[in-house]
């Protein structure tokens, strides 16, 4: 079925076609990530269950390629991986010339690539590659994208040209353990949840936006409830597992997230993240790796829209209104924008 105002509104409220079997144009089939049923999952109670159960995969991974890379940022999930790394290993962290926001990373990946041995390679990013390697992975997704793909997609052909067969990543411990703790932080009502989880409203920018607001009346509670846990295990997931699996998919490098595979065995203890332990059980792993250092402060990791997109007038295409309010908008808004209406030009428009 093909319904480009459904794709589009849907892509601008959670940067994704959710929906299978929908797509933009004839020819072009969105793919999402395959996710992992809970009882194929291995559940932990502790970190030391958690060190144990990523020890195996570890040992298991290191029989079966000869070099491995690791995505290492400055925080504690990727942090907590690189102790798990072959010495001689390769540290992927990213760095752009652009901006500062990258600074903070850069200073502590080194200091953890120096602790286990870990050869660091910073991987630039620059609104050249944005505009070489964005149309790669929307082709792949056949669809618009995050703006973490271009970038991942980088520096896994970066790895690739090193001899890297297998790449580690740690995205899935925001999910699993409790670390997306803005959305954690509270009990919501139902319209404050919507208002607060869209990334862009559709009719904000959208010439003929449509409701696509279906995902979250599965977990109504009520009339004004709703099961926040179960969207964010739901939508939430998927959203960003399927980014990280169509980046390293279109550059044909395999990669391993040990995250994905574990469940907690205990419901989340939100007091504990509310009161500023988010990921209290990779927060305790953290300390057994790294007894010299305080865990750091939670970061997501950095993408340089804001500058690049800073002076971006907004998209001329019919399918966008022509008085979206682009000064109030953040360069993740502005980047879905722009990747939207590239998209359409180079892949809808040429069908």
């Amino acid at each position: 079925m093909i319904d480009i105002d459904f794709c589009l509104s849907s892509y601008m409220a959670y940067r994704y076609t959710y929906k299978d079997g929908v797509d933009y144009v004839e020819g072009m089939r969105h793919k999402n990530f395959p996710t992992i049923p809970d009882e194929k999952k291995v559940a932990v109670k502790t970190a030391k269950e958690i060190d144990e159960k990523i020890q195996r995969d570890f040992d298991r991974l290191n029989g079966e390629c000869k070099k491995m890379g690791i995505l290492l940022s400055g925080g504690m999930d990727s942090a907590v991986l690189a102790s798990y790394m072959k010495p001689g290993s390769i540290a992927y962290t990213f760095v752009s010339k652009e901006t500062e926001i990258f600074d903070a990373d850069i200073a502590r990946s080194k200091e953890y690539a120096e602790k286990y041995g870990l050869h660091q390679v910073l991987v630039d990013i620059t609104f050249d590659d944005y505009k070489a390697f964005t149309p790669i992975v929307m082709k792949a997704k056949c669809g618009p994208v995050h703006s973490i793909e271009p970038q991942i997609y980088k520096a896994a052909k970066q790895a690739q040209a090193d001899g890297v067969e297998m790449m580690i990543i740690g995205d899935g411990a925001d999910y699993v353990f409790g670390g997306m703790d803005k959305l954690l932080g509270k009990d919501w009502k139902f319209d404050e949840f919507v208002q607060r989880y869209i990334s862009l409203d559709p009719e904000l920018v959208l010439a003929h936006p449509v409701d696509v607001y279906e995902p979250f009346e599965k977990y109504r509670i009520g009339k004004d409830g709703i099961d926040f846990l179960g969207f964010m295990d739901d939508l939430c997931t998927n959203e960003s597992y399927s980014s990280y699996y169509n980046a390293f998919n279109a550059a044909g490098l395999p990669y391993f997230d040990p995250y994905e595979n574990l469940v907690m065995a205990e419901p989340k203890d939100l007091q504990r993240i509310r009161n500023g332990e988010s990921k209290y059980l990779v927060r305790d792993l953290y300390r057994m790796k790294y007894p010299e250092r305080k865990v750091p402060a939670k970061i997501p990791m950095p993408r340089p829209v804001d500058i690049i997109f800073k002076n971006w007038e907004g998209p001329r295409r019919k399918e966008f209104r022509h008085d979206i309010p682009m000064s109030q908008l953040t360069g993740n808004q502005k980047w879905q924008l722009w990747c939207a209406e590239l998209f359409l030009s180079m892949f809808v428009d040429k069908r």
